[in-house]
């Protein structure tokens, strides 16, 4: 009888590396968990992202960039992170070699691969790559990063329009694919257009399904189910053709019965300009929402309530000297099912802030974002701030200018110490780390966050909680154009760039006859 041993620390790292979760068959057939030991935190090996087709408008200009910050040393040397588009072509990579005659009797698709010439490559872990593109035939993007590029890969979608319905200047943090999104503060109401852009990475279609809510709950639709998305393919619902229902403030709910996709809202106003709405973080039952600019003339909270009770809800501004319940807002009621929504005008008097919901009574879960507007009259401009989870171990803004950035940083519980690093230029320049201190209840306005020594191009601004309670950030930059305040506001939740692993405390072995 030979014994042969298995070691399972190997197998169980690769897998929760990708997965984050890993379990393995006992020799006698039943499953174990493969440690008991506390889990460790492992670099992921494998990221993808997803970033949406940028405007139909021939007077887009869009700016690309791609950054993941340096990793430990030790790492792997080798990677890649690419974002190719969408509608890349299939060719035959044995064309040549002589294999043609099997592969016709299998039909014209087989053995074929998807391959498409990279829009954005970047090389290095801790040096942004960009990339421009002009007009409307700018395609969506999807791509994937291994190696030492994996780990906390962002990237950065911003497009400026100057004039017409879509005037604006539009951001996004390209999206990972996903299988559910809630979207607060979209519309069908006549003043806007909003779509839905429904991105499919994968080489198989998805299904996806639209539902909406206005403030008396579902809207009638037949039209968002059962969505088809073609494999590598971009496809954008115009939200108001769903439904003959008319909701100034609605909640737009995404999900897929087949597949996964990556999912946001463009949002267009005739008045306002438009800007890019990302999805909030997933029901709970406080939220945070920061980074609302100290010039803000107008500012609009939209809630919604997907579980089954009503949601009763504390709401305070947190600024830079502590919170404050805004004069008659100071808490609202969302019924279950339906989109509330509360103006609050300039509620930051002149100071930055942001708006953190806590439960007044109960646990109800909320899902919850802002419309903020700056400027009066013909000069108005209008950015979205989605509810966002805290930073966790990391985050990341990757595309930022020598001039228009402020950084927000809010401690809704305990203070905290938080690093931020500006990583070196796109084009030339040396990184530049500071801490920051912010106070309990509090929102810290950098509003001249560090800057690569030496800038030539871009940089991206990395965020590293290292003390204290939860933090949460957004990182809102602003390109003026003919005295309009253009501007956007990117949310900056934890990169995933590690999963637990667990740690194997033995080997199993193995009993051959």
């Amino acid at each position: 009888m030979n014994r042969s041993t298995l070691s399972l620390l190997a197998v169980t790292t690769a897998l929760a590396a990708v997965t984050g979760f890993a379990v393995v068959s006992a020799p006698d057939g039943g499953t174990e968990k493969a440690a008991t030991a506390t889990p460790a935190r492992r670099p992921v090996e494998r990221s993808s992202l997803l970033c949406p087709a940028p405007s139909t408008s021939d007077l887009a200009e869009t700016t690309y960039t791609s950054f993941t910050p340096p990793g430990k040393s030790g790492a792997a040397k080798t990677g890649s992170a690419e974002l190719a588009p969408t509608d890349a072509t299939l060719v035959d990579p044995d064309e040549g070699k002589g294999k043609k005659d099997d592969k016709k009797k299998a039909g014209a698709g087989a053995g074929k691969v998807r391959e498409s010439k990279p829009v954005l490559s970047l090389k290095e872990p801790g040096k942004p790559a960009t990339a421009e593109a002009s007009g409307a035939e700018s395609p969506a993007l999807v791509g994937a990063a291994d190696g030492p590029l994996a780990p906390g890969w962002t990237a950065q979608q911003t497009t400026k329009i100057t004039a017409g319905s879509a005037r604006g200047l539009l951001g996004v943090s390209c999206t990972a694919p996903d299988t559910d999104f809630w979207f607060p503060g979209a519309s069908t109401g006549a003043s806007r257009q909003d779509y839905v852009h429904l991105t499919n990475p994968d080489d198989t279609a998805a299904v996806a399904d639209i539902e909406l809510y206005g403030k008396d709950g579902a809207l009638k639709s037949e039209a968002g189910e059962g969505i088809t998305v073609p494999a590598r393919s971009t496809v954008p619902v115009l939200l108001s053709t769903l439904t003959a229902d008319r909701a100034e403030n609605a909640t737009v709910h995404v999900t897929t019965r087949s597949g996964r996709v990556g999912a946001v809202v463009q949002a267009m106003d005739g008045k306002l300009g438009s800007d890019w709405l990302a999805s909030s973080a997933g029901p709970g039952s406080t939220a945070v929402l920061p980074g609302i600019p100290a010039d803000a003339t107008s500012v609009r909270l939209v809630v919604f309530a997907p579980g089954d009770d009503d949601a009763d809800l504390k709401v305070r501004l947190a600024g830079p000297s502590g919170s404050l319940a805004p004069a008659g807002s100071e808490t609202l009621h969302v019924k279950s099912g339906m989109t509330s929504s509360v103006d609050l005008q300039d509620v930051t008097k002149g100071e930055p802030g942001s708006l953190v919901l806590t439960p007044a009574q109960g646990t109800a879960p909320v899902v919850a974002a802002l419309r903020v507007v700056r400027g009066k009259g013909a000069a108005q401009e209008v950015a979205y701030i989605p509810a966002t989870a805290p930073v966790g171990e990391r985050a990341t803004a990757a595309d930022n200018r020598a001039k228009g950035s402020i950084l927000s940083l809010t401690a809704p519980g305990a203070a905290a110490k938080v690093k931020v690093t500006a990583s070196a230029g796109s084009e030339g320049g040396e990184p530049v780390v500071e801490t920051y201190t912010v106070k309990a209840g509090t929102t810290l306005a950098v509003e001249k966050p560090p800057v690569p020594a030496g800038l030539k191009g871009s940089y991206a601004l990395t965020v590293e909680p290292q003390s204290g309670g939860p933090v949460h950030a957004s990182r809102a930059l602003a390109l003026p154009e003919d005295g309009i305040p253009m501007f956007t506001v990117q949310t900056l939740p934890d990169d995933r760039g590690t999963v637990s692993v667990p740690e194997a405390e033995q080997d199993l072995s193995v009993l051959d006859d």
